[in-house]
């Protein structure tokens, strides 16, 4: 087998393998590292490497398939950890000079468990701006992640790293969270698949500074094996006080269990307020067909709670990371200038005013759930844009801020209030050869609808087949 191809076999097809004595973990492993190496100065999307770590685990899964043994869940699966997650014993930046050089003494529970599921890790990967504040695949500390569709243009973020990893064959699972996009964006501009799961389907430790908005969930190059790594991350846990109590079910085992014939959609083009670029609308209107052309009843809507969205948006970002003013005096000439504009403009918000906004958001989240109660669910735009150069927060085109990235990602935040599930699975590319993202959004807890639709939609309109010119 050609060694490059190792990165890119799904995680069903590497147990097919070992069971089979045809590929072995380790090396499995040698040549995801050594593909890793040779790719990384076209992409960067890694923090640090973790050979020894990696090797270890593989002559662990590796001694499992010789001696005939019980293999877990992910035995010998290559994983990534997003350098926002704490990794026992491996530095974590937390994508800031604030805490560059930081040693966690635990795992969190996500890591925790894809390594006692047999996962492989193989190292951190990149997180955008401090504490993973914007949708650009920058950071002071680690330079630009290159999109690899286009050298110099943005790969979404904060989980950028996640998914450049999960389109350039650096194995098939990679760990992503996502407080307003931050798994859907890099999904949209990288072209691969990213699920954020119903808030608490995967326990987030520790508590996130957004004020229960951050999802942990995975990307990965299909639905398969996405569905995999969540089954593998979920479940309750006692160190996150908003975990679900129900246990994981065998989503992967599920995904060809429902047809969309006679499902309810809803398609909106903008949520009643977005700017979105024609070339992606384009792509998206074609891909909501693909629906139609399986049965379900698709309707075009504009849902009425859209357009409240913005002003909430512009409050709560900026207030969320404000507790990080105090880092300032120190760090600020080593910090991203768009963030240090943020936090000092939420300095002067007051403790009333967050409470009274927060009502506000939770009549907000009210109607986007009564309104899902009339669908089981709705697509949209993952991102109102394609890729753009990375050393900027807008496109060219759009107006510019000091700050305020989140105007071409309206489509991302309202579904991280509402805890609702979502995904952005490729869906096709603009004129250019730059991928889209279609999002799928689900009602409350039903994770498993938004992976059966998304394994439906990924049949009809097949996308695994494409490589990105900088994996080549």
């Amino acid at each position: 087998m050609d060694i490059d191809e190792i990165g890119y076999l799904g995680v069903r097809d590497l147990g097919a393998l070992y069971r089979a004595r045809q590929l072995s973990p380790v090396e499995v492993a040698k040549a995801v590292l050594d593909r890793i190496e040779r790719v990384e100065p076209r992409v960067n999307a890694m923090m640090r490497l973790t050979p020894e770590q990696a090797m270890a685990a593989a002559r662990r899964s590796e001694a499992v398939f010789m001696q005939r043994g019980t293999p877990r869940l992910l035995e010998g699966i290559p994983v990534t950890i997003k350098d926002l997650q704490h990794t026992k014993g491996v530095q974590t930046d937390f994508g800031t000079a604030v805490l560059q050089g930081t040693i966690p003494d635990v795992d969190a529970p996500c890591v925790s468990r894809l390594l006692d599921a047999g996962g492989m890790m193989m190292g951190k990967t990149t997180s955008a701006g401090e504490w993973g504040w914007k949708g650009v695949s920058q950071a002071p500390i680690s330079g630009i992640t290159h999109n690899p569709w286009g050298k110099g243009l943005n790969a979404g973020a904060s989980s950028s790293g996640a998914g450049v990893a999960a389109a350039c064959g650096y194995g098939p699972l990679h760990q992503g969270g996502d407080g307003a996009g931050s798994i859907r964006m890099p999904a949209h501009f990288s072209g691969v698949y990213g699920l954020k799961p119903t808030h608490g389907r995967v326990p987030n430790w520790p508590m996130s500074n957004n004020d229960l908005a951050t999802h942990i969930g995975p990307l990965a190059r299909t639905v398969e094996d996405a569905a995999l790594m969540t089954q593998a991350m979920a479940g309750p846990h006692v160190w996150d006080y908003t975990s679900l109590e129900t246990p994981p079910q065998d989503y992967a085992g599920q995904l060809k269990a429902a047809s969309m014939k006679g499902k309810r959609i809803g398609f909106t083009r903008d949520l009643g307020h977005a700017r979105v670029d024609p070339e992606v609308a384009d792509v998206v209107a074609r891909a909501v067909e693909a629906f139609e052309e399986m049965g379900a009843h698709v309707e075009e809507v504009t849902p009425a709670w859209g357009p409240r969205g913005p002003e909430l948006a512009r409050f709560f970002w900026p207030a969320t990371f404000s507790g990080r003013i105090d880092s300032l005096p120190e760090f600020e000439s080593r910090m991203d200038p768009g963030f240090v504009a943020m936090i000092r403009y939420a300095s002067g918000f007051t403790a009333p005013q967050f409470m009274q906004m927060r009502l506000r958001r939770f009549d907000y989240v009210q109607q986007i759930h009564d309104f899902m109660e009339g669908y089981d669910f709705l697509l949209s735009p993952a991102v109102s844009v394609a890729a753009f150069p990375a050393d900027r927060l807008q496109p060219e085109h759009w107006p510019q801020h000091e700050w305020d990235w989140l105007m071409w990602a309206e489509f991302s935040y309202p579904f991280n209030w509402s805890g609702s599930p979502a995904a952005s699975i490729p869906c096709g590319f603009t004129p250019a050869g730059l991928p889209v993202g279609l999002q799928i959004v689900g009602r409350r807890f039903d994770d498993l609808g938004v992976l059966q639709a998304s394994a439906a939609f990924e049949e009809a309109r097949p996308w695994v087949q494409h490589r990105p010119p900088l994996a080549q």
